[in-house]
C-alpha cells in the first residue's frame, strides 16, 4: 500500500508519533512518503531527548522512506532545505495525495 504522511505541527509529542507511525508502515512492507508543511517544518528543531524527532526522521530515511518540505512554508520560517528534507511544492504534495491509498495528517 502507498501512504502519506502530512505533518503541519510544530508539537514535539505529535511530529514524533506521526514519524513512529511512518517507521511502523515501512515495516509493514509498504511504500511511505511524508510531507511537511507549515509548522511542521520545524521537526528538526524542536526535537526533545523524550521526543527525538530527529532519531525518528533519521531512521524513516535509512528504511526506504522520503520526506519532502514544502519551500514555501521552510522559506517563510528563514530555513532551508536539507539532504534530509528536499524542497519541494504544492505539485508535489498534490503528486502524493493522488498517488497514495491513505493519506493521514498530523
Amino acid at each position: 500500500m502507498k501512504i502519506g504522511v502530512v505533518i503541519s505541527s510544530n508539537d514535539a509529542e505529535t511530529c514524533w508519533n506521526a514519524l513512529r507511525y511512518a517507521n511502523f508502515c515501512l515495516g509493514q512492507k509498504d511504500e511511505v512518503k511524508v510531507f511537511l508543511m507549515g509548522k511542521g517544518v520545524e521537526y528538526q528543531s524542536i526535537s526533545t531527548e523524550k521526543f527525538n524527532t530527529i532519531e525518528q526522521a533519521d531512521k524513516f530515511l535509512q528504511s526506504g522512506g522520503k520526506i519532502l518540505v514544502c519551500g514555501t512554508c521552510i522559506k517563510s520560517r528563514n530555513q532551508e532545505g536539507t539532504e534530509m528534507c528536499t524542497i519541494n511544492t504544492m505539485k508535489d504534495f498534490y503528486e502524493i495525495v493522488k498517488e497514495s491509498d491513505k493519506v493521514v495528517t498530523f
